[in-house]
């Protein structure tokens, strides 16, 4: 391992020791849905709509029980809400008819799901059934573009294979959420902390 990936490796630790997963889920299908309902908007929001829809919702036949349109009026406060409504409905059919009605810890399963791509596998596996994975959000992408894991025309899954390729395969889990905090609170997309960077001498961020 180099020193540069030993470096970010630290700095990460020292930083955020304790990163987590901030969607608020209570079990498997939870993060699941939280997850799917994250997309293009943020986990704060998310939350917030998800404190009653839990309360709500329990399990896959729940949201196959309710008309579409209800289901779009509880979660219309975010992005995207009617092709999510649609997706949640037809993942929750999915899961009943195939995996009786539990979320799969298999990735070619998980992807199969109605509105469930690479990402929102990764996040899954990782988090429900503890298989390393290197999910790649805005903020993952942004981070390893900027400190120089990655060209700045690669792709969300070139992205991902780089960092699977540079970080030893038992710390995927961990810097996948110390990376979302990294990015979130100090490396932001505008206005990044780089005066008080520990990392700004291997950033292409500065030089700008």
């Amino acid at each position: 391992m180099d020193n540069k990936i030993n470096l970010i490796i630290n700095v990460l630790d020292q930083m955020y020791p304790d990163a987590y997963c901030e969607l608020n889920h209570r079990n498997d299908f939870e993060l699941l849905i939280a997850v799917l309902l994250s997309a293009q908007t943020t986990d704060k929001a998310v939350n917030k709509l998800t404190h009653n829809l839990f309360e709500k919702y329990h399990n896959p036949q729940d949201y196959l029980n309710v008309n579409i349109k209800e289901l779009e009026n509880d979660i219309k406060s975010i992005g995207l809400y009617r092709n999510k409504a649609k997706n949640i409905k037809l993942l929750s059919q999915q899961l009943i008819d195939n995996y009786q009605g539990i979320v799969p810890s298999e990735r070619v399963d998980l992807e199969s799901l109605a509105g469930v791509g690479r990402k929102t596998a990764n996040v899954v596996l990782a988090n429900a059934f503890n298989i390393p994975a290197f999910a790649v959000d805005t903020h993952v992408e942004r981070v390893a573009k900027r400190l120089k894991l990655a060209y700045q025309n690669d792709s969300v899954l070139v992205v991902e294979k780089k960092l699977m390729k540079k970080f030893s395969k038992d710390l995927w889990s961990k810097l996948h959420h110390q990376f979302i905090f990294f990015g979130r609170y100090h490396c932001k997309a505008i206005n990044p902390n780089c005066q008080n960077c520990l990392l700004k001498e291997i950033c292409r961020y500065p030089s700008r």
